[in-house]
């Protein structure tokens, strides 16, 4: 469960919660701790703050099986300060949920019971199934309209969420779905070769993709073949790629958010940033030093998407899991208010 302490499962916060007052979702992922606070408006909420920290808690998980003491560090320092902001704000009711890294490390529940203990947040280490429900619910209000079926997907620093939907922007249903055990983090941290050399750079990425292509595998067997596809995409790497195809000097999120890009471009843009040094990736606006590392598994995850679902056009959506949070809070309270 999560919150602030004192709570009870989801739906009984839910229930005794006010409608008054603000909301707040957390999002605690194998790379980034993301926080929004939000204020209830009728049917739709306003971000009033927000938080966003680079913590690689999966640093070193792929080859320990655990949450390293570094990196339990790292993330405990930001999670007091969403601690701080949730109790600066008023929060009334909050979900902070946890994903791929607590799901698989030995100590995943041992971190959670010293989060509570230090900062009063609890973690709920959420299922695949259920951060790709709330990945969609966040962020398919950018689906575009049309026929055929669609793709939303989320790269994130652990696994790989793949949703396929049927029907028009408000009346999606789920068809299938995949998490794939493997997130910029992962992969980066297992294929080794990312020295300067070209030819070195050029075969970590060639075992990239081919280890995202057989995560992908069975699932794309399944995939529907031809017919109209649309394609949406919610991660730091879809945001960063787009930055870039932009030109932006800095990120901007308004630019961002809700822009859509023909595939080849963003293809062409991940294959350009795999041959490039870390010290070349660490000039580039929008990347820089945080993202230099990780932003070529990244690629290689997207283009390993694009040759499965061969969209001409790539939504970007700088939203995901934490909307999702606050929309399913938002749609609790109202049905418990209505009720």
């Amino acid at each position: 469960m999560s919150g602030m302490r004192g709570g009870g499962s989801r739906e009984e916060v839910a229930r005794r919660a006010p409608l008054r007052g603000n909301l707040a979702a957390l999002d605690l992922g194998t790379n980034n701790c993301r926080l929004l606070i939000a204020r209830p408006e009728g049917e739709r909420f306003v971000i009033v703050d927000a938080f966003s920290r680079i913590v690689r808690l999966g640093e070193g998980l792929a080859a320990t099986g655990r949450l390293s003491d570094a990196a339990i560090e790292r993330t405990i320092s930001a999670l007091s300060v969403c601690a701080e902001k949730l109790r600066r704000r008023r929060v009334v009711l909050a979900r902070s949920v946890a994903t791929e890294a607590c799901r698989q490390a030995a100590n995943g529940a041992e971190f959670v019971a010293r989060v509570q203990a230090e900062t009063g947040i609890m973690l709920d280490i959420i299922s695949a199934r259920e951060e790709a429900r709330l990945a969609v619910l966040g962020c398919q209000s950018l689906l575009e309209d049309g026929e055929g079926r669609a793709m939303i997907f989320d790269i994130g620093g652990g696994s790989t969420e793949l949703v396929v939907l049927e029907g028009e922007r408000d009346k999606l249903r789920i068809v299938d779905w995949l998490s794939a055990p493997l997130g910029v983090v992962s992969l980066a941290e297992t294929v080794a070769g990312h020295g300067e050399g070209a030819e070195a750079r050029a075969a970590a990425y060639a075992d990239m993709l081919h280890r995202m292509r057989t995560a992908f595998a069975a699932f794309a067997a399944r995939l529907p073949k031809g017919g109209p596809v649309r394609l949406l995409g919610t991660s730091g790497t879809v945001t960063t790629l787009a930055s870039v195809h932009l030109g932006l000097p800095r990120y901007d999120r308004q630019a961002v958010d809700g822009l859509v890009v023909p595939a080849e471009a963003m293809r062409d843009i991940a294959r350009r940033l795999s041959g490039m040094s870390l010290a070349e990736r660490m000039t580039l606006p929008c990347i820089g030093d945080e993202r230099a590392d990780l932003v070529v598994a990244g690629c290689a995850i997207l283009e390993s998407i694009l040759d499965i679902w061969p969209a001409d056009r790539l939504g970007v959506a700088d939203r995901g899991i934490r909307e999702g949070i606050l929309r399913a809070l938002l749609d609790s309270a109202s049905s418990r208010k209505l009720g």
